[in-house]
């Protein structure tokens, strides 16, 4: 098993004829994104393979492949869902020395280059960016996710709760996994001006 996907590109920038290659299996991925520390969670362990190769001056390629099986919260009641990736890498690189860590820019004709400082790279960074663009933005474990209570927090997966039974449930709302027409639901703020009576004049 691999800690951290790295590869070793001192070869590479010594001669420009060299390529390098890494692969391996991870868990998880650590990665810092605005300073703060974060985890990509995986089912099984994620296989990646690349290789890189010198392109002229400080400029390189890496290509490869990353096959990881993300950890998502399901959109309505949070459980885990695993959603399988198969992800085609291929990237342009650009050495340079005054870089602390790797970074991604976007070059003049809009494609993204990979800079880096030290010959020994970390593509941390680098796999959870593309992991993170591929992966959908909201998954359900299940189409018929009943979601959780808005007032307990109780899985409806599970059964129905105490609020439940207060109010007869009418319909699923799509968009929040809530009864309508229940304390699950949003309170309807105009609600309460059906009541009113308008004085006479």
């Amino acid at each position: 098993m691999t800690d951290s996907p790295r590869i070793h590109l001192g070869s590479v920038l010594r001669a420009s004829s060299d390529d390098a290659h890494a692969q391996g299996a991870l868990d998880d991925l650590q990665y810092e994104q605005g300073g703060e520390k974060l985890t990509l969670r995986f089912a099984q362990p994620a296989p990646f393979e690349v290789s890189v190769n010198a392109l002229g001056g400080h400029e390189l390629y890496l290509q490869g492949s990353f096959e990881p099986v993300v950890v998502m919260e399901c959109a309505r009641c949070l459980r885990d869902v695993a959603v399988p990736l198969d992800l085609t890498l291929g990237t342009l690189m650009r050495h340079d020395p005054s870089a602390d860590a790797p970074y991604l820019e976007e070059a003049e004709s809009g494609e993204e280059v990979l800079v880096f400082g030290s010959p020994e790279l970390d593509l941390s960074a680098y796999l959870a960016e593309t992991t993170l663009l591929a992966a959908p933005l909201s998954v359900l474990h299940d189409e018929a996710c009943k979601g959780l209570c808005q007032v307990c927090g109780h899985d409806l997966n599970e059964g129905p709760c105490a609020h439940m039974a207060q109010v007869p449930v009418e319909e699923i709302d799509d968009a929040l996994g809530a009864p309508e027409g229940s304390l699950h639901a949003k309170q309807n703020p105009f609600a309460a001006l059906a009541d009113l009576k308008v004085p006479e004049e």
